[in-house]
C-alpha cells in the first residue's frame, strides 16, 4: 500500500467560549487538517493547530510546508513511518506541527487499512481509561469559581486553572479560591503560558505553595531555561515545562538543570505520534511526569491521536488534556464524548474518529499558498 495523494486542507472552527491565557485569547480553531489517500482507496486523516507563539507556525506556513513536503511523501509505503519522517527531515527543517498532521493521517491510514487501532501501532494500551484535565480559564473570578464548581459535579478529578493574565498576587488569589472548591483529592495545575518573569513566579508560588496545587506549567518564557531553574528551586510545587519542549535534549536539559520535574507533551511541538511517545519513554525513564495535551481548539482528530498516545505511554502521572469539547462543531458526527471526566479508548480501525467531509468543507478556508521550490 503505498501513498497516492496527500491534501493539506484549512480549517477554522469556532469556539464555544473564549478561552483566556497569558498573551491570548482563543476565539476560534484555526488549523489544517490532513487528507492522505492510498493507492488501495483508504484514506486517513491528520491535524495540527496553528501556535505561532509555541511552535512559531501559522496555517499558512503549515499549508506551505505541506505542500513542500508532498514530493517526497507521495509514492513511499505507507507503513514506513521512520523512512516517512526521515525524508520529511531532509526535505525540510523543523516545522514540526506540519509534520505531525501528515504523520498522524498515515497512523489512521494504516490503522484503517490493517483493522488495527492507532495504539497497537504505538505499541499496545497500557490503560483503556483516562482522566481528563478540565481547563478553567474564563480570566474572571466569579466565572472560574462557577466552572470549577460546574466541572467537579460534571465528575471531573483533574483540573488545569490559566494563570499568567493578572499580577501574580491577584491570580494567586483566585487559584486558592479554585483549589478550596476543587479539594485536596484532585489533581490541580496551574498553566502560566510563558506569562510571567522568574521574580513574577516566584510572587506567585509562594502565594499559593499551601493552596494544593500539584503542578505549575510553563511560568516563563520557553527559552529561559536559567528561570525554570529559578522558580523550581524556589517553588514547593512541581513545575512542569510545555511551551520549552520541542525535542529529547530540551527533556533532558530541563532535568539536568533541575528545572522541571514534569512535561507537557503535544505532537505539533515535537512532530508526530512516535516522536511523543520516545519523548514519554524518556520522562519515564528519567523520573520526569507526563502529561499528553492537545493544543487548544484542536478537534476529535488531533484528540484521538493523543489519546492512543496517552494510552500507550509508561505513565501519565500528569494526565491527559483534549480540546474538541471547546468547538462549538466537529469534523465528526461521532466527536470524542468526555463521561464524568473520562475518556475510554477507541478500539476501532485507526484513530477511531468518521470524519465527515461535508463538515470539513463547512469550515474549510480557501489560502492562496505559494508553494516553494
Amino acid at each position: 500500500m503505498k501513498i497516492e495523494h496527500i491534501e493539506p486542507i484549512a480549517v477554522s472552527f469556532p469556539m464555544k467560549k473564549p478561552v483566556i491565557m497569558a498573551g491570548e485569547e482563543v476565539t476560534r480553531a484555526d488549523n489544517v487538517l490532513v487528507r492522505i489517500e492510498a493507492d488501495n482507496g483508504v484514506v486517513g486523516w491528520g491535524e495540527a493547530a496553528s501556535a505561532p507563539t509555541m511552535t512559531g507556525e501559522t496555517v499558512e506556513s503549515m499549508m506551505a510546508a505541506i505542500h513542500h513536503l508532498t514530493p517526497v511523501v507521495e509514492g513511499r509505503p505507507a507503513a514506513d513511518f521512520a523512512g516517512t519522517l526521515a525524508a520529511m527531515t531532509n526535505r525540510m527543517y523543523a516545522n514540526n506541527a506540519a509534520k505531525a498532521a501528515i504523520e498522524i493521517a498515515l497512523h489512521d491510514l494504516v490503522g484503517r487499512a490493517t483493522n488495527q487501532p492507532v495504539y497497537a501501532l504505538l505499541g499496545g494500551k497500557l490503560r483503556d481509561r483516562m482522566a481528563i484535565l478540565g481547563v478553567i480559564g474564563t480570566g474572571e473570578l466569579a466565572s472560574d469559581l462557577r466552572e470549577a464548581e460546574s466541572k467537579k459535579a460534571a465528575g471531573f478529578v483533574a483540573f488545569k486553572i490559566k494563570v499568567g493574565i493578572d499580577r501574580p498576587l491577584v491570580d494567586g488569589e483566585r487559584t486558592r479560591r479554585i483549589c478550596q472548591i476543587l479539594g485536596r483529592d484532585a489533581l490541580i495545575s496551574a498553566d502560566a503560558n510563558q506569562g510571567w518573569s522568574p521574580d513574577e513566579a516566584v510572587q506567585y508560588v509562594r502565594a499559593v505553595a499551601d493552596a494544593g496545587l500539584d503542578f505549575f506549567e510553563q511560568p516563563v518564557p520557553a527559552d529561559d531555561l536559567a528561570g525554570m531553574a529559578a522558580v523550581a528551586a524556589a517553588s514547593p510545587i512541581a513545575i512542569g515545562a510545555d511551551e520549552g519542549i520541542h525535542s529529547l535534549d530540551d527533556i533532558r536539559r530541563h532535568h539536568e538543570r533541575r528545572a522541571a520535574r514534569g512535561a507537557s507533551l503535544k505532537t505539533i511541538k515535537l512532530g508526530g505520534m512516535r516522536a511523543v511517545m520516545t519523548a514519554g519513554q524518556v520522562c519515564a525513564e528519567l523520573g520526569l511526569s507526563v502529561n499528553v495535551s492537545a493544543k487548544t481548539g484542536e478537534s476529535s482528530i488531533a484528540c484521538a491521536a493523543a489519546m492512543h498516545i496517552a494510552a500507550s505511554l509508561p505513565q501519565i502521572a500528569w494526565g491527559l488534556t483534549l480540546t474538541n469539547e471547546g468547538l462549538t462543531d466537529d469534523v465528526t458526527a461521532r466527536p470524542i464524548r468526555i463521561e464524568r471526566g473520562h475518556v475510554t479508548i477507541s478500539d476501532r480501525p485507526g484513530l477511531g474518529i468518521e470524519v465527515d467531509e461535508e463538515r470539513v468543507r463547512r469550515y474549510r478556508r480557501d489560502l492562496a499558498v505559494r508553494q516553494v521550490a
